[in-house]
């Protein structure tokens, strides 16, 4: 018997079959990949966020990567379903752990989560990145624009995040307003997917809401989305909260009404070929979880989108 397991620290290579590894023991890197600080060879690093002090209403998804990594073993004893390809044959990744976060500071946090990701892209090609609240979408987007210049953005999401503020919060509700602003999207390659919450300024951001969504067919949400990205560099962002809360109840902000795990996974298998660079899953809180669905969920959409960095590769 190979007693080799821990494949988070033990893997010789960062292709390595982890499949039989155990579900619930072990260290817990996401999907049982290496972790890695030296990116010498890696295409993909993961990377958690957990940060949650800009929420509006339960905090709670600092606790998020941990929570996801965990479910993620569920995932891990075999290929992704129903891809054709394995994405750990295609693509070399490595877990690079969490960004380290000072609560001491949190004025300083923005840029420093910032200057980490960026520290990353200049090593690999892309990062997955899972937080953390939503607003860490927003120094990720920072760091990959000045890699790839302005980007499309496709958002899962029940709320558009793009109210105003004064120019000073730091708020899971605004930094999508502060992107188009700057310039790091553009409203006329992006699309917001699932939103149920009333913002009567879209800023140009294409808006496929939760209704339209459930009443026409997902072929149909599949190429509104393909169609306004086009072929240039463009950013996946999945906030939990796009899911209802009967498939994702662990997360700050829930809405009813949301996209099923079903939904979400057709669309986001619709989107395989498409140029994005750079993604992120954000807003799962593991205190308001039921039996580790919405961990689950989480794991399922990142590892989805790393099937989706494969496909392009």
């Amino acid at each position: 018997m190979d007693h080799r397991k821990d494949y988070a620290f033990t893997a010789d290579g960062l292709k390595d079959n982890t499949h039989d590894e155990m579900f619930y023991s072990g260290a817990l890197s996401f999907c049982r990949r290496k972790y890695v600080r030296d990116l010498s060879g890696v295409d993909v690093a993961v990377m958690g966020v957990p940060f949650d002090t800009s929420v509006t209403n339960r905090p709670g998804s600092r606790f998020g990567p941990r929570a996801v990594r965990a479910a993620s073993t569920n995932l891990a004893w075999a290929r992704a379903w129903p891809s054709s390809f394995d994405p750990f044959e295609r693509l070399a990744v490595g877990d690079w752990g969490d960004i380290h976060i000072d609560p001491g500071h949190p004025e300083q946090t923005p840029a420093h989560i910032e200057a980490a990701i960026a520290h990353v892209l200049g090593q690999v090609d892309k990062v997955l990145l899972i937080g953390g609240d939503h607003f860490t979408t927003y120094p990720s987007l920072k760091a990959h624009v000045a890699k790839h210049g302005p980007l499309g953005l496709i958002q899962f999401d029940a709320h558009t995040d793009t109210w105003k503020d004064d120019g000073t919060r730091i708020d899971h509700g605004t930094m999508f307003y502060h992107a188009v602003e700057e310039g790091l999207i553009d409203p006329d390659r992006s699309i917001q997917v699932g939103i149920r919450t009333t913002n009567d300024d879209p800023l140009g951001i294409e808006v496929r809401n939760a209704i339209k969504v459930h009443e026409t067919p997902t072929a149909e949400t599949v190429t509104a989305v393909r169609e306004r990205v086009g072929d240039g560099p463009c950013y996946l962002t999945f906030d939990i909260d796009a899911l209802d809360p009967s498939c994702a109840p662990g997360t700050g902000t829930p809405v009813v009404g949301g996209l099923t795990t079903h939904q979400a996974m057709a669309i986001l298998r619709g989107l395989h070929g498409l140029n994005i660079v750079g993604g992120d899953v954000v807003e799962v809180s593991p205190a308001y979880d039921v039996g580790e669905i919405t961990a689950l969920a989480g794991a399922t959409i990142a590892l989805e989108l790393l099937c989706i960095y494969a496909s392009a590769s």
